[in-house]
């Protein structure tokens, strides 16, 4: 058996940080580099998902607290800060939504489109999408472009999506005088829904039609 010197040792030392020890520091640096930058991205997400949270409920105040013209204004002003600088995010999508109410009420349908259909084709979230179609064709209608709208609503959906999407297909139907197959779309809605507070309205839908049919 053979003993290394002191020496000895530290030159072997030597030797093996001249051939390894650059690639190892490297990695080390790489792999520090790597989880220091994935927390900061984290924390800049996490920061960035606060700060348009807390827009987009100084939005909803705006519009919600009353029906003046300045907050309305306001309200407008805050759904598009959110959407020029929180692009990509629900919360964009979300105030794009609001900004075609506020486009509806004023009369301006054709901005009203522009918003929704920006909404409906982004693919991150379905039923955000869906939302957005179904109010698309409501406004198309008043654009009295009712055809146009009910080609919108044909992606597979369930629940209270499909009961919202089955009324408003039943609405543009008998926007088109199309009273059979709007009679058959407020069933659907009907059969869809847990809603209690809707059965009302959709059996009041189909009462009329049954009135007119008779």
């Amino acid at each position: 058996m053979s003993y290394q010197t002191e020496e000895e040792q530290v030159e072997r030392i030597k030797e093996v940080w001249q051939r390894h020890g650059v690639p190892v520091l490297t990695g080390v640096v790489l792999a520090l580099a790597g989880v220091f930058g994935w927390n900061g991205w984290n924390n800049y997400q996490e920061t960035k998902a606060a700060n348009a949270s807390a827009v987009y409920q100084s939005m909803l105040e705006s519009v919600l607290q009353d029906d003046s013209e300045a907050s309305r204004t306001r309200g407008a002003e805050l759904a598009e800060q959110l959407r020029s600088d929180y692009p990509g995010t629900r919360y964009a999508r979300f105030a794009a939504l609001m900004q075609a109410r506020l486009a509806v009420e004023a009369g301006d349908f054709a901005a009203a489109e522009t918003l929704l259909r920006d909404v409906a084709k982004e693919g991150k979230d379905a039923a955000l999408q869906e939302v957005a179609r179904q109010r698309l064709a409501r406004v198309l209608a008043q654009l009295e472009r009712a055809e146009e709208g009910l080609e919108l609503l044909s992606a597979p959906v369930t629940g209270e999506l499909l009961a919202g999407r089955e009324e408003v297909r039943g609405d543009l139907l008998l926007s088109l005088g199309r009273l059979a197959d709007a009679r058959q779309a407020y069933q659907a809605a009907l059969d869809a829904t847990t809603d209690q507070r809707a059965r009302p309205q959709l059996q009041l839908k189909l009462d009329d039609l049954a009135e007119e049919a008779s």
